[in-house]
C-alpha cells in the first residue's frame, strides 16, 4: 500500500513538472522509478514506456483538435523509427545495469546542454519577435493561441508577402509528405528517435520536436504535437519488441505512476500559461542537469 501511495505521489509529481515544462516524462520517469521506486534499470525503462505511452495518449486528443498534429508526415517519421525502437529494445536488455544507468546520465547531460542552448536561442528569438511587433513582456501574454514564437514556421519554410508558403526556395505543398525534404536527415532523425526510446525508455520528443522544425518546417507548435503521435507508435513498437525477454514489469507501480502522472500533467498545463517558452526550456534544462548529476552520482558512487 505504501508502495502504491508512493507510485501516485510522484507521478502526479512528474505530471506536474511534464504539464507546467512541457518536458517529456519518460526522461523523468526513469530515474524515479529506479532511485524513489526501487525498480532494476532494465525494469524502470520498460515501466517509462507505459508512462510515456499513457501520457501521449491523454495528450494528443488536445493538440488533434486544435490542428497541430500533422498526421501524414508524423506517421512517416514514426515508421521510420520503427526499425530504431526495435534495435533499441532488444540491446537494452543485454547492457548491464550499472553501464545502462551511466549511459542514462550522460545522456541527461547532453540533453540538458542541448536545452539549455536552444533555451538561449529561444530568448533572443522572442525577443526580436516581440520588438518588431512593438510590444512588452508586460504588454501581452506569451503564450496565447496565437503565439508569434510558437506559431512560426520552421527555419526551412518562409512565409513571401502575399502569404505565400515556400519551402528551400520552392513553393510549400504542405500535402507532401517528407520524401523531398531532406530525406537523409529524416530518415536519420527518426531512427535514432527509436533507438533512444527503445533503449533507454524515454518518449524522444527532445529530438522528434526541433528535427519536425529543422527538417520538416513545422512550426513548433505543430511539432510538439505531431512529436506526440511519433511517440506512440515508437512506444507501442518498443514493448513489443520486448515481448520474449526476461524484463518484468511491474504493472501496479507503473499504471497508477501513470495514472498520477496524467492528473498532474492537466493540473501543470495551466501553470504556464502566461511562462515564456525560453524560460520553461532553461527550466527544464537545469531541472535535467540536477537529475543526471544524481543519477550518474549514486551510480558512480553508490
Amino acid at each position: 500500500m505504501e508502495l502504491a501511495l508512493l507510485a501516485i505521489a510522484v507521478g502526479v509529481g512528474v505530471g506536474l513538472v511534464v504539464g507546467a515544462l512541457g518536458a517529456g516524462g519518460g526522461i523523468l520517469a526513469v530515474p524515479v522509478l529506479v532511485f524513489l521506486l526501487a525498480q532494476d534499470p532494465h525494469s524502470a525503462t520498460a515501466s517509462s514506456l507505459i508512462i510515456v505511452l499513457v501520457t501521449a495518449l491523454f495528450s494528443i486528443p488536445h493538440h488533434a483538435r486544435n490542428g497541430n498534429v500533422n498526421w501524414r508526415e508524423g506517421l512517416v517519421f514514426a515508421g521510420v523509427s520503427v526499425v530504431g525502437a526495435v534495435a533499441g529494445s532488444r540491446l537494452s536488455v543485454l547492457v548491464d545495469p550499472q553501464l545502462l544507468l551511466v549511459l542514462f546520465g550522460s545522456m541527461l547531460v547532453a540533453v540538458a546542454v542541448l536545452m539549455a542552448v536552444r533555451g538561449v536561442r529561444g530568448r533572443r528569438q522572442e525577443n526580436l519577435e516581440r520588438a518588431a511587433h512593438g510590444t512588452s513582456e508586460a504588454d501581452q501574454p506569451l503564450l496565447t493561441h496565437d503565439d508569434p514564437v510558437l506559431d512560426a514556421p520552421g527555419p526551412d519554410t518562409v512565409i513571401a508577402a502575399d502569404g505565400t508558403h515556400t519551402h528551400h526556395g520552392k513553393p510549400a505543398d504542405h500535402s507532401a509528405g517528407p520524401g523531398s525534404r531532406r530525406l537523409p536527415v529524416v530518415i536519420v532523425a527518426a531512427t535514432l528517435t527509436g533507438f533512444l526510446t527503445g533503449f533507454f525508455g524515454v518518449g524522444g520528443g527532445f529530438i522528434v520536436v526541433p528535427m519536425l522544425v529543422i527538417a520538416l518546417g513545422l512550426a513548433m507548435r505543430r511539432a510538439s504535437g505531431t512529436s506526440l503521435l511519433v511517440m506512440i507508435v515508437a512506444t507501442v513498437v518498443s514493448l513489443l519488441a520486448r515481448i520474449g525477454t526476461h524484463v518484468s514489469i511491474d504493472w501496479t507501480v507503473t499504471l497508477l505512476f501513470a495514472a498520477g502522472s496524467a492528473v498532474g500533467g492537466m493540473l501543470g498545463g495551466p501553470l504556464s500559461a502566461k511562462a515564456r517558452p525560453s524560460t520553461l526550456t532553461l527550466i527544464f534544462a537545469t531541472l535535467l542537469g540536477g537529475v543526471a548529476a544524481v543519477t550518474l552520482g549514486t551510480t558512480l558512487l553508490g
